[in-house]
């Protein structure tokens, strides 16, 4: 006699239901929400650091994922008063569900800006909408040129992608037009913009970039 099997729905399914429920919150509530992802150690907490003041008079708001620890969100409270820390435990990225029990944490009617830090990781987030508005990628110089062809589902996807640590081009073997020829193989809508928050130098660029998205964007 054959077996009834049992198929459990799809998790990507799941999340993206939970991903369209974030999404209409959001909305409602009128707050832009903005992914960031890259790698470990590519500068995201400090990206955040110095561009939440910046956009002041908009109150910003963050979720901050990682496996274990506060200490990304503890960085963070110095410039914002609304940070929820997610410990994913063994997870290598943040769930629609997960971030879902973050905003209920928040005041959202608070907030216009919504950051999203998720786990570092090049693969594993890519694939789950956790209903924001727009993904940002983060590529930093130490982790070497030829990232966006050996992981480029975590650029095609991305609306901006920041090259970070450009302080160290002058020290390390780097070659930005190596990068340049790969994001233009598989995704040319998005502006690749070089900076660091060492120096500041390209902040600038990235500021009017994500203003324009976020007024853009108009929840």
């Amino acid at each position: 006699m054959r077996k009834r099997i049992e198929v459990v729905a799809d998790v990507l399914e799941t999340n993206e239901a939970a991903a369209q429920e974030n999404r209409r919150l959001l909305d409602q509530a009128g707050v832009v929400a903005i992914n960031v992802l890259s790698a470990p150690g590519s500068g995201k907490t400090a990206l955040l650091e110095k561009t939440i003041p910046a956009l002041k008079p908009r109150p910003c708001t963050v979720l901050v994922g990682d496996l274990q620890t506060s200490r990304d969100a503890e960085r963070l409270a110095a410039v914002t008063s609304q940070v929820v820390q997610i410990n994913t435990g063994g997870g290598c990225h943040l769930s629609a569900e997960e971030v879902a029990e973050g905003l209920k944490r928040l005041k959202l009617e608070r907030a216009s800006v919504l950051f999203i830090e998720n786990v570092g990781n090049m693969v594993c987030p890519v694939s789950f909408d956790l209903g924001e508005h727009a993904r940002v990628a983060l590529l930093s110089v130490p982790e070497g040129d030829d990232k966006v062809a050996k992981y480029p589902s975590l650029f095609q996807s991305a609306d901006v992608i920041l090259l970070t640590k450009t302080d160290l081009l002058s020290v390390l073997e780097f070659r930005v037009q190596l990068v340049r020829d790969d994001l233009a193989r598989i995704n040319t809508r998005a502006p690749l913009i070089e900076l660091s928050t060492k120096t500041g130098a390209g902040m600038d660029q990235w500021l009017a970039w994500l203003s324009t998205r976020i007024d853009g964007i108009g929840v």
